[in-house]
C-alpha cells in the first residue's frame, strides 16, 4: 500500500515556545513536511531559516498553516490561507471581536480549527464541565487557572473557553481566579460547590509538547477538508 504524501506545513510564530516545539516535532513526524516557518523578523530558529512575516506571501506551497503567534500577526496568517484556500489551525489567543468575526467569515471559504488549548485532556474536560454545569445549575462555580509568571493574559484563553462552555450549559459564567507562579505550564481547576459537597474537575499540563502534538493532529485531520469551523474535540475524539 502506497503511503499518502506528507502534509506540507507552514509554521507561523516559529520563534515562540509553541513554534519551536512544532519545528522539533514536525522534523520527526513522517506525516508532515516542513514547507516553511514564519517569524516577525525572519532569520534562523533552531537551525530552520524563517521568512519575515512581511514576506509570508512568498512562502512555498503548503497544505496547512499552524499559527501560534500574537493577535497583531494573526490577520496576515488568516489572509494568506484565504488567498490560497488552505487550512488554518490557530492557537493564538486574545483575538479582538473583529478578528473573531473575520474568522467566522473565513470558515465559509477554508477549513479552520481555532482553539485556546490543543491538549486531548482539555478537550475531554470541556465535555465533562458541560455535563456538570447542566446537572448542577444552582451550585457555585469557580474556575482557577495557574500558569508561569511570563504569561501575559489573565484569565487564560483556555479558562475563558471553559467558562463559555459552562455558561452555555448553565446560563451563568463561573467566577475566575488567576495565579502566575514559577514555571507552571498550565493548570485548570473547575469547582462546583453545593450544600455539604464539592465537585472538582482538574487538568494539569506538565509538558508543553502536548499542545504542539494536539495542533499537529488537528492539522493532519483538517487539511484538505471542506470549508468550515471544526471543533477541536470532535476532530481529536471523533
Amino acid at each position: 500500500m502506497v503511503a499518502p504524501p506528507p502534509i506540507r506545513l507552514l509554521v507561523h510564530g516559529a520563534s515562540g515556545r509553541m513554534g519551536r516545539a512544532l519545528l522539533r516535532l514536525v522534523a520527526v513526524d513522517p506525516r508532515f513536511e516542513l514547507a516553511g516557518a514564519i517569524t516577525r523578523a525572519g532569520g534562523m530558529v533552531d537551525g530552520v531559516r524563517c521568512l519575515p512575516a512581511a514576506r509570508i506571501a512568498a512562502a512555498l506551497p503548503f497544505d496547512a498553516l499552524v499559527d501560534f503567534s500574537l493577535p497583531a500577526a494573526f490577520d496576515t496568517a488568516l489572509e494568506v490561507c484565504l488567498q490560497r484556500g488552505i487550512a488554518l489551525v490557530s492557537g493564538t489567543t486574545g483575538l479582538s471581536p473583529a478578528q473573531c468575526k473575520a474568522l467566522a467569515l473565513a470558515a465559509q471559504s477554508i477549513p479552520l480549527v481555532c482553539a485556546a488549548n490543543f491538549s486531548l485532556g482539555v478537550a475531554v474536560l470541556h465535555e465533562l464541565v458541560a455535563r456538570a454545569a447542566a446537572a448542577l445549575p444552582n451550585w457555585d462555580c469557580h474556575l482557577l487557572e495557574t500558569h508561569h509568571v511570563r504569561k501575559l493574559d489573565a484569565p487564560s484563553g483556555t479558562a475563558l473557553a471553559l467558562g463559555q462552555t459552562i455558561a452555555a450549559a448553565r446560563g451563568q459564567a463561573p467566577h475566575y481566579l488567576s495565579l502566575r507562579a514559577g514555571d507552571v505550564v498550565g493548570e485548570h481547576h473547575v469547582q462546583f460547590t453545593g450544600a455539604g459537597e464539592r465537585l472538582e474537575l482538574i487538568h494539569r499540563a506538565t509538558d508543553r509538547d502536548i499542545f504542539a502534538r494536539g495542533a499537529l493532529e488537528a492539522a493532519a485531520r483538517v487539511a484538505g477538508r471542506a470549508p468550515g469551523l471544526y471543533a477541536l474535540g470532535k476532530l481529536l475524539l471523533g
